[in-house]
């Protein structure tokens, strides 16, 4: 894989921490950016104590933080404020997630940094926005999660709402800044725009994600409710156990897909039915579509199910956990985990960059790195003397 991407000239600032942020961050830099991260010099980012460690090298750091520099810098204070502006004068884009206002109280605001720097991008992450009667509150995904329909419309009928198990809100809001900084490059070198602010809460991602619950609402007043693994658009679709105790899912999003589906497992007498005809009628007879479908597949291994859903053209797919991703045939063909030289732990499997293209795909060119490992180089690229930096690492102003 070719290291140059995309976006290779192009400097980005990640001051930015758990989750969305970071993620924004490791994407630009997989595709070419130029990425320095700023640390706390003694405390360091956050991320560093998320997630599981190997002889206490934090394994989630050595993905989120890859193809970053890492920079330990207390812009708090006057002297590190000074280095982060001389930083920005020359940066494309700065990804910052403080609470609003933090930034304007370290006189580190848009209006500063776009002095230094008209052209500068600034994405600023945030709970809830940078304005509204939330817009001060402390925000994570886990609320954003709950906010945004998910929780609500996740978990069995009986249930109670449900969150998912890693961080899916800043997930997709790290996705969906990456897109909006390309989008700001882009308005900025056709020259419909200068530097800019973008502003994202975490909660308006996840909410475009979940669907379309606000308008059937508004036009129908209807909520949306819990149906397990259920779908109340198309049915079957559920996870079904298999006879050697592994679990599948299955999907018929598509009316061929059903109608194969339900020939595969002895009840081809279903799809003459008018009902079977649309998705929603099938969803009205979903307890018997998925009895069907739940004793087939349970009188049956899992490699026998899958291979006779193959041949008939049926979607399924195993229910994985991680040992199951590396084993997958179709993981290991398009690279979708790829292992990365590490300096600590060897060969190191991690995710692989996210798409691929043709011409700038983009590399993984070295993991997360020690707290403060480029200071020294990022300061002496700004001019700084090695006398000055010194003073600086003294004072704790930079690590």
């Amino acid at each position: 894989m070719a290291a140059d991407g995309p976006l290779t000239g192009f400097r980005v600032l990640d001051l930015a921490t758990i989750l969305a942020g970071p993620l924004c961050c490791q994407i630009l830099g997989d595709y070419g950016a130029d990425v320095v991260k700023i640390e706390h010099p003694r405390r360091g980012d956050a991320m560093r104590g998320h997630g599981e460690q190997k002889d206490g090298h934090p394994l989630w750091w050595k993905e989120i933080s890859r193809n970053k520099r890492t920079v330990g810098l207390d812009i708090s204070v006057a002297e590190g404020r000074e280095v982060l502006l001389a930083l920005a004068a020359d940066a494309d884009v700065l990804v910052e997630s403080f609470r609003p206002g933090t930034l304007e109280r370290w006189g580190l605001g848009p209006e500063v940094l776009l002095d230094v720097n008209p052209d500068l991008v600034i994405v600023r992450i945030s709970g809830f926005g940078q304005a509204g009667p939330y817009a001060g509150r402390a925000g994570f995904g886990t609320l954003a999660e709950a906010m945004s329909g998910f929780a609500h419309l996740t978990g069995e009928a009986d249930g109670p709402p449900t969150l998912p198990a890693f961080g899916l809100a800043d997930s997709i809001c790290g996705i969906a800044a990456s897109s909006a900084a390309v989008m700001a490059l882009l308005a900025r070198q056709r020259g419909t725009a200068r530097g800019q602010v973008v502003d994202l809460s975490l909660l308006e991602p996840i909410l475009t994600a979940v669907g379309p619950g606000p308008t059937v609402y508004d036009q129908l007043g209807v909520e949306g409710r819990r149906h397990g693994n259920r779908s109340h658009n198309n049915a079957p679709r559920n996870t079904y156990e298999t006879a050697d105790g592994a679990w599948v899912a299955v999907s018929t999003s598509a009316q061929s897909i059903a109608e194969r589906v339900m020939t595969l497992v002895g009840r081809p007498d279903v799809v003459a039915e008018p009902w079977f005809a649309t998705g929603r009628g099938r969803v009205e007879h979903g307890d018997e579509l998925d009895a069907a479908v739940a004793g087939w597949i349970a009188a049956r291994p899992l490699d026998e199910v899958l291979a006779a859903f193959a041949d008939t053209g049926a979607a399924i797919a195993p229910v994985y956990s991680a040992s199951g991703i590396l084993a997958d045939p179709q993981v290991r063909a398009l690279e979708m985990v790829t292992r990365v030289p590490d300096a600590d732990l060897g060969p190191l499997a991690m995710h692989n960059v996210m798409w691929r293209m043709s011409e700038t795909p983009g590399a993984i060119r070295f993991t997360g790195r020690d707290l403060g490992a480029d200071t020294d180089a990022v300061l002496a690229e700004l001019g700084y003397a090695t006398d000055r930096v010194a003073a600086l690492k003294e004072q704790g102003v930079v690590a």
